[in-house]
């Protein structure tokens, strides 16, 4: 009935040197929009002229023929996919060596430590790695690279969508998926049957002289430009938020507030770009933290809840709202993100002077050293307090606190992070805080180099370990210091601001989507030719030509060769005078339309492919052979008496 072949698909098809077949490429180019690789010329400044004209000359068309090349390597795909690399490879060290930007810190612990690394990383910017120069050079050099690859690929595939598919090769039986058979119908109602069936599965077509062209998946390449769309976007999106972004922490503790203003932040760093007046306005107070353990099993000491309720406003006279903010669930106001990160104990101290007089009544802080919350801080008392003889000194206790303390261990270490046992460890020094020296301290820790201990009548340090309620007393009537029985609990907050998120996260679902559908999509081309042979029957070939390698083009091409030939079926042996023997009587009829799919669907040469009519184009092909062994299609049977 018909003849199918199935040879190994190829992006590009081989050229034929011979004239026949120059038009293969055409037909087979403009399948991708990715650059041409070019190799390392040897001189673009050809011949030079004698004289310094001839010099200036040539140099010109030198530097110029270069700096061509090199903007062609630096916009390739090879390039590119290098410079992602580099780009993954060197956010490496910020993510294992400690940064300044992030932890200045550990920064300086890490160069005590390592007396010979800390020097060289230093010199390499590893220790800010997102602001070093070879890091930014590489960041540059990639959105250049994508900018440069997709601008002139996509003006390349607008034309090609502005365009039509090109015409058929003259040897349709060379591309890798190929069918032929030979039917009654005219050639202009077998092109119009191809045109109608191609367009029905969504195929740009249009005759092209005596063949139908035809071609399909072009999301192939929408989904590629997509993708390097993507890249650029999440690049600039990255920029924008490390540029312009925002990052600052605050400690507060049940009832006090906070507005968002540099000098209400404990410790706040930004960007390059970012300006006081990037801060989102807004404040808050804290109302109440809830903190709940698990009490037994394997996870005990395990918070099971840990929730600030706050009350907010947005702006200087906005209304105040409630709202409760969770581990992960943060509050968001404008492009500002506030999250709770940290908790601990602030008991309630009062110190009184000699007098009675109280000095000193707040609730302090105190940091946490262990996961039972074990914690320590300092009671700075600065100002207000007298001496014995009347002069002005300022107070400083060491503080050591554990919400349940282990009665008879002697240790001051927390066994549960709950207040079922808490107790205040102090220690009191008096004189020079050295809060007025304009050098920056620690306000949970204290400076004793100006400080003297309170000592006992018998020359012993003053210390005592407190329960809610009790007091310790300084020597010489120098006053007292109280742990009231209210406990308070702080609450870590940390304000985020960093714009460019949604963009960042809009390209990166782009870019998945642009991935899949240059994956999974194919983009092929279908040609149908009908002419007529000398014979004045009409012959049919159906060839198709993939952008890469998939066995669906077979398949697909016998699909729709079925359907064509459900219309323009195979033209049956009759009485007349054939080609290859005098007249067929009472032949049978066609295989039915089941078999016909079968048959164009085969994919396996060997048993259906003329090999060497796939493999030599110079080959003619039997119009007779039908190979109907094969395809299920029953040959014609001569008459009785006829010749063999």
């Amino acid at each position: 009935m018909s003849k199918t072949t199935a040879d190994s698909p190829a992006e590009t098809p081989r050229a034929d040197p011979s004239g026949d077949d120059q038009d293969l490429g055409a037909a087979g180019s403009q399948l991708s929009t990715a650059p041409v690789e070019t190799a390392m010329p040897g001189s673009f400044g050809g011949n030079r002229a004698p004289g310094l004209t001839g010099w200036l000359a040539w140099t010109g068309r030198e530097a110029l023929g270069w700096a061509r090349w090199m903007w062609r390597q630096l916009t390739s795909m090879r390039v590119a996919l290098m410079l992602l690399f580099l780009l993954s490879l060197g956010a490496v060290p910020g993510s294992l060596i400690p940064q300044s930007g992030t932890d200045a810190l550990k920064v300086s612990e890490f160069q005590d430590a390592h007396k010979t690394l800390g020097p060289i990383y230093q010199k390499l910017g590893l220790f800010h790695v997102y602001g070093s120069a070879w890091f930014g050079a590489i960041y540059v050099l990639l959105f250049i690279s994508l900018i440069g690859c997709i601008i002139p690929r996509t003006w390349q595939f607008v034309g090609q969508l502005r365009g039509r598919p090109p015409g058929a090769p003259k040897r349709l039986n060379r591309l890798p998926a190929y069918t032929t058979w030979r039917t009654a119908a005219e050639p202009e109602q077998v092109r119009e049957v191809a045109l109608a069936t191609l367009k029905k599965r969504r195929f740009r077509a249009h005759v092209a002289g005596d063949a139908v062209a035809a071609e399909k998946g072009y999301l192939r390449e929408t989904g590629n430009l997509l993708f390097h769309l993507a890249l650029i976007v999440m690049l600039i999106a990255f920029a924008w938020g490390q540029l312009f972004k925002s990052e600052g922490d605050k400690l507060i503790v049940e009832g006090d507030g906070f507005s968002n203003t540099l000098t209400q932040y404990d410790d706040f760093k930004s960007g390059n770009l970012f300006s006081d007046d990037d801060l989102v306005p807004f404040s808050f107070n804290l109302k109440n933290f809830i903190g709940t353990y698990e009490r037994t099993g394997p996870n005990r000491g395990t918070p099971s809840t840990f929730q600030a309720d706050i009350t907010y406003s947005l702006g200087a006279y906005g209304k105040a709202e409630k709202h409760t903010i969770k581990v992960n669930e943060p509050l968001e106001i404008g492009d500002s993100k506030v999250y709770l990160v940290s908790h601990g104990y602030a008991p309630v101290v009062t110190v009184r002077d000699g007098k009675g007089k109280v000095v000193f009544h707040q609730a302090v802080p105190m940091l946490p050293i262990d996961s039972n919350v074990t914690s320590q801080g300092a009671i700075k008392v600065l100002d207000g307090y007298k001496n014995t003889q009347g002069v002005a000194e300022q107070l400083g206790f060491a503080a050591l606190f554990v919400p349940t303390y282990a009665k008879g261990s002697g240790t001051m270490f927390s066994q549960y992070p709950g207040l079922d046992y808490p107790v205040l460890n102090v220690t009191g020094y008096h004189g020079d805080l050295g809060v007025n020296s304009g050098v920056p301290q620690n306000v949970y820790q204290l400076d004793t180099k100006n400080l003297k201990q309170f000592k006992t009548a018998k020359g012993a340090i003053l210390k005592a370990q407190l329960l809610p309620g009790e007091t310790m007393k300084l020597p010489n009537g120098a006053g007292s210091i109280t742990f009231d029985k209210q406990i308070k609990e702080w609450a870590g907050f940390q304000v985020v601001q960093q714009p460019g998120t949604t963009w960042a996260l809009a390209g990166a679902l782009t870019a998945i989507l642009g991935l899949a559908g240059s994956l999974f999509i194919q983009r092929r081309r279908v040609w149908v030719r009908a002419t007529r042979s000398a014979d004045g029957v009409t012959v049919v070939e159906m060839a198709g030509l993939g952008r890469s390698e998939s066995a669906k083009l077979p398949e697909e091409l016998g699909d729709l060769a079925a359907l064509v030939h459900d219309r323009a079926p195979t033209k049956t042996a009759d009485t007349s005078q054939t080609a290859d023997g005098p007249r067929a009587a009472d032949a049978p009829k066609t295989a039915d339309a089941s078999q016909t799919a079968a048959a164009l669907k085969t994919t396996d040469a060997p048993k259906t492919a003329d090999v060497s009519t796939a493999d030599d184009p110079k080959t003619p092909t039997s119009d007779a052979d039908t190979h109907a062994s094969d395809s299920g299609v029953e040959p014609p049977v001569p008459a009785e008496g006829a010749e063999k």
